[in-house]
């Protein structure tokens, strides 16, 4: 990747958090046992008011019997990632990113069918900023309702920037946008600095 900024050989909590607050964020390499550490530019943002909500996902919402839970199985959810991730959400990054949420650095959205697990998403939280990490689904829309109701949280809770990485087809379709890292960053260092309550 050409967004590539540097390589290590492990993560620590507070490294990770201080590369989020630089605009950089790692990734693992499971064969090479290294962690690479990327900033995009442009940069992916999905904006809490521009959120794209389809008929057929607000019809999945209503009658799929879908139940949201946030920060109730932290520790699944990111194994739920991690099966379509191997490469790169390495058993290092479930240990490390369970230390954040143990210390209320990260946070998960879970989405539930009849007490199962089918759907989640989990992501770092600093000040008012809010970084997606992954999600998956087990069903059709859990992922997409994990992330509806991640944006609805953040907006109710005063929450200025949730940034996704990288603009998808998929996520295109949510609203998400790129945005030049110079201006990323300038809304980066504003909402690091903010507080708001996960």
């Amino acid at each position: 990747m050409d967004d590539l900024v540097s390589i290590s050989r492990g993560l620590d909590p507070e490294l990770v958090l201080d590369a989020y607050r630089q605009g950089v964020f790692p990734m693992g390499s499971a064969r090479r046992r290294m962690v690479t550490w990327h900033c995009p530019d442009p940069r992916a943002v999905l904006s809490l008011d521009g959120f794209h909500v389809s008929r057929s996902l607000a019809r999945s919402r209503r009658r799929g019997g879908f139940q949201v839970s946030y920060d109730r199985a932290f520790g699944d959810v990111m194994r739920g990632c991690a099966a379509d991730r191997p490469m790169w959400i390495t058993p290092e990054f479930v240990r490390v990113y369970s230390g954040l949420h143990a210390r209320g650095h990260a946070h998960s959205v879970e989405v539930w069918q009849q007490e199962a697990l089918v759907g989640g998403l989990y992501g770092v939280h600093i000040g008012a900023a809010f970084f997606a990490e992954s999600k998956f689904h087990r069903v059709t829309d859990a992922s997409k309702l994990a992330l509806w109701a991640l944006v609805e949280r953040l907006r109710e809770r005063g929450f200025q920037l949730l940034e996704v990485q990288y603009v998808t087809p998929h996520l295109a379709t949510l609203g998400a946008v790129e945005i030049p890292l110079a201006d990323y960053l300038q809304r980066l260092a504003a909402a690091t600095a903010a507080a708001a309550k996960f």
